[in-house]
């Protein structure tokens, strides 16, 4: 007789737990600086004046995070409070939904809980969850669709509510910053492509085949293609009040004409500004906050953890290899989608880059991390201090965890001992 299948417990605990520790991180602090900082203070006048019914402003950018950080001053008034909450509801979100989705991509109890992990110490996610800021909003969303497209495909039977909630997902991230477009077709144009691959010259009206037996191509474009657009709209509510819309649009399209013209135009260079390779090798970060504030000295730096974010490069690289060679999905999935969300960046045409526009490749670096540390633990199985793989797994998870633990203080704006305590985390001239 054959042993029954191995059928790994769900690690939902431990997600949770980790999402936890997550926010008692991003809470501790939380309303320091009690002024605004960095670009908090592009985003706020937009939302106040989103709440008064005023004249639009920050037209560059879409206008859900700008509603989301609005809810929040409704809730807790318009002090520090107000302002960062939403944001780190969205941060523990994210990295929950991160989780969720490696554990159904992979059935991996262990790469899901180390994703948790690394994203939770790898620095960009725990400081855009403690600032007005719209990525972190993008982030939230677009892991919330890629849960719910891996549980589709995980279970087909129950697929079409996770793809509803897919859907709606899509297009809110994609209204909350427009960094989001390439991977929100992603789910789409897979469908699309697995579908036809298998199907051949019936892939239009076939429901067999993967990736979701039992759906159609037409359905699936109905979730992944229509929901997203229809929500997307949905989101420009307010500019049927506004008094007064900068550039005068007369609808939808010529509103996006003119968004489109303020993202491409020509801006002054910026002292914190970067490009994508200065981003995967962590060589340039940005101080969001370095001045006396509340009381002391304080500061708040953006960069990569100093080990987490280099070994992800090789990662990525095993990643891509296991997914050409091997097949496997869960570590292609993770490299495409990589690749798509910092290829974006490498041919946009907006001529000032930060940065945070690496939060959302750099958290599908972490999840290649956590499988390839995931599989080393795995190959190392035997006499624990002879293994060399899981000795460095272990080296890799530890010294983040301790890079974390010193670092921390610069991620949260805690009290310094002078002006001259940056010396004490910028280790290169580029974190200067």
């Amino acid at each position: 007789m054959q042993d029954a299948p191995y059928h790994p417990a769900d690690p939902i605990r431990w997600h949770l737990a980790i999402a936890a520790i997550f926010a008692v991180l991003c809470a501790t602090r939380l309303p320091i600086p009690s002024a605004l900082f960095f670009d908090e203070v592009h985003y706020l006048p937009a939302v106040r004046s989103l709440i008064e019914l005023g004249t639009a402003q920050n037209m560059e950018h879409p206008p859900l995070g700008k509603q989301l950080i609005a809810l929040g001053v409704l809730a807790f008034g318009d002090n520090s409070i107000g302002w960062r909450v939403p944001s780190m509801v969205a941060g523990i979100l994210t990295v929950f939904a991160g989780m969720r989705a490696l554990w159904f991509v992979s059935r991996s109890r262990g790469a899901s809980i180390l994703a948790g992990i690394l994203l939770l110490s790898g620095f960009p996610l725990l400081v855009q969850a403690r600032i007005a800021m719209l990525d972190i909003f993008m982030g939230a969303f677009m892991m919330l669709a890629l849960w719910m497209c891996a549980v589709a495909v995980r279970r087909p039977e129950q697929a079409r509510r996770p793809l509803i909630i897919a859907g709606i997902a899509l297009g809110a991230s994609m209204a909350c910053k427009w960094n989001a477009i390439p991977l929100a077709v992603l789910p789409g144009l897979a469908f699309l492509i697995a579908r036809a691959w298998q199907a051949r010259g019936q892939f239009l009206t076939t429901n067999r085949g993967w990736p979701i037996g039992g759906m159609t191509l037409w359905e699936a474009g109905i979730w992944l293609g229509l929901l997203p657009l229809a929500t997307y709209a949905l989101t420009y509510w307010p500019f049927l009040y506004y008094p007064q819309v900068p550039g005068n649009p007369t609808g939808l399209v010529s509103l996006h004409a003119y968004m489109l013209d303020l993202q491409q135009q020509t801006l002054k260079p910026h002292p914190y500004q970067s490009r994508w390779w200065e981003w995967l090798t962590n060589l340039r970060g940005i101080w969001y906050l370095y001045e006396q504030a509340d009381g002391a000295q304080r500061g708040v730096l953006l960069i990569g953890n100093p080990l987490s974010s280099l070994a992800a490069l090789p990662a990525l690289g095993w990643c891509a290899w296991k997914g050409w060679s091997e097949k496997r999905r869960d570590c292609a999935a993770v490299f495409i989608l990589f690749a798509v969300s910092l290829g974006f960046w490498i041919i946009a045409p907006k001529p000032v880059q930060f940065y945070y526009h690496f939060m959302l490749p750099h958290c599908f670096a972490m999840g290649a991390l956590a499988l390839a540390c995931g599989e080393m633990w795995r190959s190392g199985e035997g006499m624990f201090w002879q293994s060399k793989r899981r000795l460095l797994t272990l080296a890799i998870v530890l010294g983040t965890l301790a890079l974390f633990v010193w670092f921390y203080p610069i991620l949260t704006a805690a009290r310094l001992e002078g002006e001259m305590s940056f010396l004490d985390y910028a280790w290169i001239k580029g974190w200067q």
